[in-house]
């Protein structure tokens, strides 16, 4: 083979090229293809060795000669009525945390940013409604906005108004040189390109988030508001697949991508949906054990009975965005998966029912998910949660639920809650609800320190076939008994006949 695969999470890069490269040896790289932080952390490890990193012109452009054409479809003005704010009001308001923080401007290179800010969103990005762009903006407020003219039609221009510059994509590297004063870059995020740029044209750079990501992340309460509706449509449409699925019986003829197929066509049916959030997860047995699996034509396995089947898909609508994982049993389940099940389904229960003070960061809350699987010596890999946009990108941040997330949690914040458990060669558990931050109701007797809770926003029976309720405290068969209750309220009138017959069955109270 002319390429072996690396498992880059697991493989950073100077490690690889510490271990495959050699003293003397110079390393071209695309600059507009690497941040200052990955390029600066290759660097530290490679000192001492010899070998050096040199940014050069990506060769493979030169030769790519079928290369398909770039994306022309038009940014898309996104509706103050979706959005809650007015883009004049977003940019006054980075603008002014740019004066204060003595900056004088910010240059932002994630297109979901630039889409939050400007209010628009495009079909860039395929399952991420976003168009590319670069930008920059000054702390008057004034942005200029970098974009193929191709995209630009009137009623964008007539939406972004006089404050907003649009500029093709060729002028970029002349702005850049143009910003003297401090500019703010997200080295994280920014190709090193820009880095590099902007000190060789002499601007003072200095360092630190990128503004947009805590304002995007903090969602208004129109925002939170249509997530909710997405979440209703999108749980109906998650009840009709799973009620079909269960119709199957114990031994249903389908394979992986039958399943995929069908649940797709469900979700479908709403006509306010745009796309899938992501390519959905759908793992049987062994296939459920591997965390981001996505089924292919060479993968694709048959449902067996007496398994486990492992879920994981969304939905992007204009008002919202969805993210659910439900883990199914086909038959009579392993009794070692029903524990395990159980187990992990407390630790979604102990973050759903979480009141913690104002300041706590995710990291604080990630313990509770895991509790029930550590008192079994039993853990997963991956964080509990990650942000989620509305009808922007199913994975944001700067919050996450995990060991390493330093980020007060605020109220606003959309946030998956999904731990699981993974047996390697026999099956694969998560349980996925989206959750918003909010202001927790005073209680009688406590003291005055503000405190923050959960609230859940997806809706779906969670399958008793896998529950335990002996392994369960009274404190969360409560829970679950009132989270059912309230899926069935909320979803019930909206699902067909027989999905309603069978929704009540799903959720019946455990005793």
């Amino acid at each position: 083979a002319h390429f072996t695969p690396i498992d880059w999470p697991q493989t950073k890069l100077g490690d690889w090229l510490a271990s495959a490269a050699k003293n003397g040896d110079v390393i071209g790289f695309d600059p507009w293809l690497h941040t200052k932080d990955d390029i600066d952390a290759a660097i530290k490890r490679l000192a001492g060795s010899g070998i050096t990193l040199q940014p050069c012109e990506n060769l493979v452009d030169h030769i790519w000669s079928d290369r398909p054409a770039a994306p022309s479809d038009p940014m898309i003005p996104y509706d103050i009525a979706l959005a809650g704010k007015s883009s004049t009001e977003k940019r006054n308001e980075i603008a002014s945390q740019l004066r204060e923080a003595g900056k004088g401007s910010v240059v932002l290179t994630q297109p979901d940013a630039i889409a939050w800010l400007l209010n628009t969103r495009g079909t860039d990005l395929g399952q991420t409604p976003v168009a590319l762009a670069f930008a920059t903006l000054d702390d008057t407020g004034h942005a200029s906005l970098f974009i193929d003219p191709a995209k630009v039609d009137n009623r964008l221009r007539e939406h972004l108004g006089n404050d907003v510059t649009i500029q093709p994509p060729d002028q970029f590297g002349p702005a850049i040189d143009a910003l003297k004063g401090p500019v703010l870059v997200d080295k994280s995020t920014a190709p090193v390109w820009l880095d590099t740029r902007l000190k060789t044209a002499g601007a003072q750079v200095t360092y630190g988030a990128d503004p947009i990501l805590l304002a995007k992340a903090v969602k208004n309460v129109t925002e939170i508001a249509g997530t909710k509706r997405a979440h209703i449509r999108d749980g109906v449409a998650v009840c009709e697949f799973l009620a079909w699925l269960s119709a199957q019986g114990a031994a249903p003829n389908l394979t992986e991508i039958d399943v995929v197929q069908k649940l797709e066509t469900f979700r479908a049916a709403a006509v306010e949906l745009k796309n899938i959030s992501f390519d959905t997860i759908c793992g049987t047995g062994p296939n459920g054990a591997i965390m981001h699996y996505r089924v292919t034509e060479d993968t694709n396995a048959k449902i067996e009975p007496d398994n486990l089947l492992l879920v994981d898909s969304g939905a992007q609508y204009l008002d919202g965005t969805t993210d659910i994982t439900r883990t199914l049993a086909i038959g009579t389940p392993p009794r070692e998966a029903i524990n395990a099940f159980t187990l992990v389904l407390r630790g979604m229960i102990n973050v759903s029912m979480a009141r913690f003070p104002k300041g706590l960061a995710g990291r604080d809350i990630d313990p509770l998910a895991r509790t029930p699987l550590w008192q079994a010596g039993l853990d997963f890999d991956h964080g509990t949660g990650h942000g989620v946009g509305v009808y922007l990108s199913v994975h944001e941040g700067p919050q996450r639920i995990a060991r390493t997330s330093i980020v007060p949690l605020q109220p606003g914040m959309i946030l998956s809650n999904e731990p699981g458990y993974y047996k390697p060669g026999h099956f694969g558990i998560r349980i996925e609800n989206l959750v918003v931050v909010e202001t927790a109701s005073p209680l009688q007797g406590a003291d005055d320190r503000e405190m923050l809770q959960f609230k859940t926003l997806t809706f779906s029976p969670i399958d008793r076939a896998l529950i335990d309720v002996n392994l369960m405290t009274r404190q969360e068969l409560n829970w679950l008994n009132a989270y059912h209750a309230e899926v069935l309220d909320k979803l019930g009138k909206h699902c067909s006949e027989k999905t309603q017959v069978w929704l009540k069955q799903a959720c019946r109270p455990l005793k």
